[in-house]
């Protein structure tokens, strides 16, 4: 019906209407509109009267409602209206210009493809390249940052634990110095490993440079070490073990290998330092000494024997030398006990072969000559090893009491305090005697030798003095003797006469 009805106003509505579409653009009739299809539907169902009078107002009132909505919707949009209509006037010039770049782009391809294989050939991980090289190494770098740091921070770690430990050295601090030590020890022999594994490393190079010059600090804290006083057999140990490990060049500083003994240059070393501590705290008896030298310049300044029994009256009168037996009797206390802890420490701490070590002390400080070992004889070197530094050490401990007696003990003129002190000698010969080094033959050599001097009052007070120092040691024999007989029996004895077995005080 709808269709019927369409066909029959399709004229009048084509000829009343706006003038037809060009060819250009096709647009639908109104048999297929269906908006016209479902008005047309909707006019079926209406009466005559109301097609004639409700219709038009309708349709005039919906006409007006769509303009208004028209008009509206062109007040809120008409920016975008314009910017499509623009829009759409510039397409036409828009697809010829995208056609050509298409067309462009068609053409670059080729060249990006060649480009692309260009590049990849050149920069493959096959062949070498060194701007991939330079770009590894940064990519390894950066992987590896936190160990190159913690590499660069070793010298300072080691430098840290070093003058750590020299600041926490001590009588009280001994196991947190050991701990620090020993921490320094293995950082060292951590940056050591390094070098091996890395020899042409220049940071690892580096790194060892500074790391030797912190150990050269550390052998310097532990020669300081070794001088100080009253050390103790572990504290000694201990350093000889670290200043081993710090400087084993020393172990064999000839480089020969013909060393007798395990002690190498550390035998010197430490016989050195315990010296230059045992020299240092002599030292501190220069007061005493002082006064000691005064006695010895009155002495050689007074007057002859003819005319001191005039002068006799006179104040300034030489003394009997007390001030001397003050500084003698404190001379001889250190003497004897730091002289005995010098050897013991060295015969503990360094191995050397049995009963050759004292019996090279004894030759050395009797002067005589012992035969070297028989497998000595053995070796190749044409200048021949040289004995253990502690066979000729005890020559100069004597030399340094022996030279302060024969300059200080002619001062005494008491005789019952000569005998004193000439016993606090014989047990300090006896006290080394007991490491095979007995000094106490060496006091008689002192007549002989004053003798060839020529001084005739000096030679007889030293050969009073000599005489007096051997019956010292006849009544120290004699009561070892009836000691050693009281407690041990008579071969105990024997051995004492002889002056084998030291005497306590």
């Amino acid at each position: 019906m709808a269709d019927s009805i369409l066909e029959v106003l399709s004229p009048h509505l084509d000829s009343n209407g706006p003038p037809p579409p060009s060819s250009s653009r096709t647009s639908p009739s109104l048999s297929t509109d269906a908006t016209a299809l479902k008005y047309m539907n909707r006019l079926t169902t209406l009466s005559l009267d109301s097609l004639k009078s409700t219709e038009p107002q309708s349709i005039s009132h919906s006409a007006h409602s769509t303009l208004l909505s028209l008009q509206a919707l062109s007040n809120r949009s008409h920016k975008a209206f314009i910017a499509s209509s623009d829009h759409l006037s510039n397409l036409q010039g828009l697809i010829p210009s995208l056609s050509q770049e298409v067309k462009k782009l068609q053409n670059e391809i080729p060249k990006l493809d060649e480009e692309a294989v260009r590049f990849s050939t050149r920069y493959s991980k096959a062949g070498e390249n060194p701007v991939l090289d330079r770009r590894r190494k940064a990519m390894q770098l950066s992987r590896n940052v936190d160990r190159i740091s913690d590499i660069l921070e070793l010298p300072a770690l080691l430098s840290t634990a070093v003058s750590s430990s020299a600041a926490a050295s001590g009588p009280a601090a001994g196991s947190l110095s050991t701990n620090k030590y020993s921490t320094a020890l293995d950082l060292y022999s951590h940056i050591k490993r390094l070098q091996t594994l890395y020899p042409d490393s220049p940071l690892v190079n580096d790194i060892v440079l500074q790391a030797e010059d912190a150990m050269k600090d550390m052998t310097t804290n532990l020669i300081t070490g070794l001088r100080a006083q009253n050390i103790r057999l572990a504290a000694a140990m201990r350093t000889v073990g670290w200043l081993r490990r710090v400087a084993p060049e020393l172990e064999n500083p000839r480089g020969n290998g013909g060393s007798t003994s395990d002690e190498g240059a550390f035998g010197a070393l430490f016989l050195v330092c315990r010296l230059a501590s045992l020299v240092s705290t002599l030292e501190a008896l220069d007061p005493l000494r002082e006064l000691a030298d005064q006695e010895t310049k009155r002495r050689t300044e007074a007057p002859s024997s003819e005319q001191r029994s005039s002068n006799s009256a006179k104040t300034n009168a030489w003394s009997g030398g007390q001030q001397t037996e003050r500084f003698l009797k404190r001379y001889i206390e250190i003497y004897r006990e730091q002289s005995f802890a010098i050897v013991s420490l060295y015969k503990n701490i360094f191995t050397t072969e049995p009963s050759s070590d004292t019996e090279l002390i004894t030759a050395s400080i009797s002067g005589l000559k012992t035969q070297p070992p028989p497998k000595q004889a053995k070796k190749i070197d044409p200048l021949q090893t040289l004995p253990p530094t502690v066979a000729t050490f005890p020559i100069h401990l004597v030399r340094l009491l022996t030279d302060t007696l024969r300059t200080y003990l002619p001062n005494v003129r008491d005789k019952s305090s000569r005998e004193s002190l000439l016993t606090q000698v014989l047990y300090c010969a006896a006290s080394l005697g007991r490491l095979g080094g007995d000094f106490s033959m060496i006091l008689t050599e002192l007549e002989a030798e004053d003798e060839e001097e020529g001084e005739d009052e000096e030679s007889e007070a030293d050969g009073e003095l000599v005489r007096e120092w051997e019956q010292v040691m006849r009544k120290h024999r004699a009561l070892a003797g009836k000691l050693e007989q009281l407690t041990n029996g008579p071969s105990s004895a024997a051995n004492a006469t002889k002056g084998l077995l030291p005497v306590s005080s």
